[in-house]
């Protein structure tokens, strides 16, 4: 049965729209995400109930199995898992314990443990997923030792690992954007810019991106907690709320949990430039770092990473002695039952994702900025757009795919001058819309990594989201009228102060 066809209807939002408001109101995800994917199959098989069964059959096998192979989703699952076991093998043989300890000679105090946490991107920015993961991984006993609450960690990883990967030429995000700059720049015969010149361009006009990082950092010295975060780390605080990990009585040493991650951060980096050689080999193409970050395979990359981390750790448990058989197999079980929850959301969510895509809900949303509207007012409009997408949809790589090119076309036809703050528009808002949405699957993976209540995650991000969100619209209607992305930045640092500082009054 051929699906019904809601491109040019506003009823393409129903299903990802139920799904989000239902995850706010009730803070039940997988209930939330049920009730949108069940709508949106219904509403695309004309409520018939056993196409809509056979299409939510293929949907589903469609996530493990695709084209006569193993889908690549598959490999993030198994990463997940891998990442389970190793915080569980760091945590049965006390390595965990040994770093919190460590920290806590040379960290001295809270304002420390953030500031560690927000700083770990400058060494994981290769893809969001690990970001979040392994960081979380590192951070998490020593936000805990010094009562530091889940969500606040959330936010950290979180609001560190999309906007420096979406501004890094070296990260999977970086090489994923020059690809679609590259076409665009030859579909439009521009020569002026390099695909890497326009990359560096318009990640300098990222204004979400940019102060987004620089509100975590003002976050974690000063302690600016605002809305729900304001009362979660007041329990944290008070009531050491920060559901600590349990600790076992095996006297571990800091080299068991830095070794593991070493080598989890090198093979992963590795894999990735060793795959994308590859790539780049049967291509015919002459090997380049960026070249290789392009044509990567991270999935597979982040399993032999993760599987590697495994392995030493278990080796030095082995070589210390101090684990039991018994306790060490124990440790596996715990390790995978703790990502199992986080795996059925992303489950989930990629469902939902699917029947946004075949509701055509981009399509929609992107007609919405055609017509009658003043080029000035391009690059905000743009913003906007990008974030109700990637908010709507729960993807900033999806966002991309389908606003960079409509971004592109709208600006060489109308102001060909605006065309790199258009593209930067479009990128600012996908990370924007993507940090907002409960349906994200980078929002979801941060909760993970924190070990956070998923809804309190997205609670309590979101008016920190919003704040930065708002500067952002006034540094673009800036560039709008000027022209000028250095009036557009101080535009939008202004306005962020001016912000801060009245809700700090308040």
């Amino acid at each position: 049965m051929e699906l019904i066809d809601y491109s040019s209807s506003i009823w393409s939002v129903t299903p990802a729209l139920l799904a989000i408001v239902l995850a706010i109101a009730t803070r039940r995800v997988l209930v939330s995400l049920s009730a949108g994917i069940i709508v949106g199959a219904l509403m695309l098989n004309d409520a018939s109930i056993f196409p809509t069964l056979t299409y939510l059959k293929g949907n589903i096998i469609s996530l493990v199995y695709s084209d006569g192979a193993i889908n690549s989703n598959m490999n993030i699952v198994l990463f997940l898992l891998l990442l389970g076991i190793l915080t569980a093998l760091l945590t049965v043989s006390g390595s965990n314990r040994a770093f919190a300890e460590w920290a806590q000679k040379r960290i001295k105090g809270r304002r420390g443990a953030k500031l560690l946490a927000a700083s770990l991107v400058f060494i994981t920015f290769i893809d969001d997923y690990f970001h979040s993961l392994a960081v979380g991984a590192i951070a998490r006993p020593v936000t805990d030792r010094f009562n530091v609450s889940r969500a606040k960690l959330a936010y950290i990883l979180d609001s560190t690992a999309a906007p420096m990967c979406v501004m890094m030429p070296v990260s999977s995000w970086g090489a994923y954007i020059i690809t679609l700059v590259a076409g665009l720049l030859a579909t439009y015969s521009i020569t002026e810019y390099t695909p890497m010149g326009a990359f560096v361009a318009m990640s300098s006009m990222n204004f979400y991106a940019i102060f987004s990082l620089l509100m975590v950092f003002f976050v974690a010295y000063s302690s600016f907690d605002i809305g729900s975060m304001a009362r979660h780390e007041k329990a944290a605080l008070e009531h050491n709320d920060t559901e600590s990990e349990e600790e076992t009585g095996a006297k571990g040493h800091v080299r068991n949990l830095v070794l593991p991650i070493l080598v989890l951060i090198v093979v992963t980096v590795s894999m990735m430039m060793y795959t994308g050689g590859q790539a780049l080999a049967e291509a015919g193409s002459a090997f380049s770092v960026l070249g290789a970050f392009e044509n990567t395979n991270v999935g597979v990359s982040l399993v032999v990473g993760g599987s590697n981390a495994v392995l030493i750790s278990t080796l030095l448990i082995w070589f210390d002695r101090q684990v039991s058989l018994d306790e060490y197999a124990r440790a596996w079980i715990a390790g995978i039952k703790s990502m199992l929850g986080a795996i059925a959301i992303l489950f989930f969510a990629w469902t939902i994702n699917k029947i946004v895509g075949d509701m055509q809900t981009g399509k929609y949303l992107s007609s919405l900025v055609s017509g009658n509207i003043p080029v000035q007012f391009l690059p905000v409009l743009l913003f906007i757009l990008g974030s109700a997408m990637a908010f709507s949809t729960g993807t900033s790589w999806g966002t991309f795919g389908i606003m960079l090119p409509i971004a592109a076309a709208m600006a060489t036809n109308t102001a060909p001058e605006l065309l790199l703050p258009c593209l930067s528009a479009v990128m600012a808002g996908a990370v924007c819309g993507d940090h907002c949405s409960p349906v994200s699957d980078t929002t979801i993976l941060s909760s993970t990594g924190a070990r956070c209540n998923h809804m309190d995650h997205v609670t309590t991000q979101l008016p920190y989201a919003v704040t930065v969100a708002a500067a952002t619209c006034v540094g673009y209607i800036v560039v709008g009228f000027t022209d000028s992305g250095l009036a557009g930045f101080a535009a939008t640092a202004l306005s962020l102060a001016v912000l801060v500082f009245i809700v700090k009054k308040r």
